[in-house]
């Protein structure tokens, strides 16, 4: 009797998301392959089975291995898994092109919008590689690593127009602990994984500023008010801004301390200068890097986003902190939709 071969995914890079997105696919039996920018890392992960850079406590399963080398990494993959900063996917991703098989399922990570087109993950794919649409997915949910590499519960979607290709990929990250459901709604999951970032900001930043939990909430719920406004003016479900990939991501982001994007607006609610709440942070907050790309596609769409506004305002230094507040709570009242 034939041998069916266990599905093979090459997961760039070894950060946090991307290890622990490697784990849960190893656990499924997926053979996993991660590209790592530093040697000692991918040394670590094949000698010690740990990534000492980010969970040097949590064991890694003997089916993922690691290399520096995207050309070998990218040899006979099923799956492409891209967990890299948005805003260097498109010069990264011209570099590796080339090695990626003409039947390579690429699945998106990525929560930005990239600065200087507006254009989301999947579309800065599909422009870079040539890579047809039906072939690209995205996985977007209330995904915090250091949870899931703890194997808690958590849940996510997988969006592709291609639902053949997003129930593969399904099956080839469900475990016990991570349950993965299907959508065809990529933009969707893709503004409601990136808007959440900035939202995210602002409720950090009124928590950082000593404002109670009124606030907060205020600020999720009007928050997801307006990322379901864009979406759907670009095309997406109301539906899926709902769901796990909308209102699940957007709760995990604004009220864990595990958030780096909550935990950067804290500490700019604090007082602390963006090039302080850097350092502090010290992983990339894609918020920051999308505020600007969010409100200009708000613009470009004619859509109304007051918390996107006045966060990007305080990332460029245009207003303060108290003028933030004064922004929002000073708005013209108008019936809730």
């Amino acid at each position: 009797m034939l041998q069916h071969r266990s599905a093979r995914a090459a997961v760039f890079s070894a950060g946090s998301w991307g290890t622990a997105v490697a784990k849960i696919m190893a656990d499924a039996g997926t053979d996993v392959i991660v590209h790592a920018r530093r040697a000692e890392i991918a040394d670590a992960i094949n000698t010690t089975r740990r990534n000492v850079g980010y969970f040097p406590d949590v064991d890694l399963p003997e089916t993922l291995t690691a290399t520096t080398d995207p050309a070998a990494a990218l040899e006979n993959e099923d799956f492409l898994v891209l967990s890299i900063p948005a805003q260097s996917l498109r010069e990264s991703l011209a570099a590796w092109a080339p090695h990626i098989g003409r039947d390579t399922i690429i699945v998106s990570l990525m929560k930005g919008i990239e600065r200087e087109t507006g254009l989301r993950a999947s579309e800065v794919i599909t422009e870079v590689t040539g890579i047809p649409a039906h072939r690209v997915a995205v996985l977007s949910g209330p995904n915090l690593a250091r949870e899931i590499m703890a194997g808690q519960p958590a849940a996510a979607t997988v969006a592709c127009s291609d639902e053949a290709a997003a129930i593969r990929i399904q099956r080839a990250c469900h475990t016990s602990y991570f349950r993965p459901y299907t959508s065809t709604d990529v933009t969707g999951c893709e503004l409601g994984g990136a808007v959440k970032n900035v939202i995210a900001l602002a409720v950090g930043i009124a928590a950082g500023m000593g404002l109670g939990h009124n606030a907060q909430a205020m600020l999720v719920t009007r928050g997801l008010a307006e990322t379901t406004r864009l979406a759907v003016a670009m095309g997406a479900r109301p539906g899926t801004l709902a769901g796990l990939a909308g209102l699940g991501d957007l709760v995990a982001t604004c009220s864990s301390p595990l958030s780096r994007n909550r935990t950067f607006g804290t500490h700019l609610g604090m007082g602390l200068s963006i090039e302080e709440a850097t350092r502090a942070t010290r992983q990339t907050t894609e918020g920051v890097k999308s505020a600007q790309a969010t409100r200009g596609l708000a613009h470009a769409y004619g859509i109304d986003m007051p918390i996107t506004d006045v966060v990007t305002d305080l990332l460029n230094g245009k207003i303060t902190l108290a003028q933030a507040t004064a922004a929002l709570m000073q708005r013209p009242p108008k019936p809730e939709r």
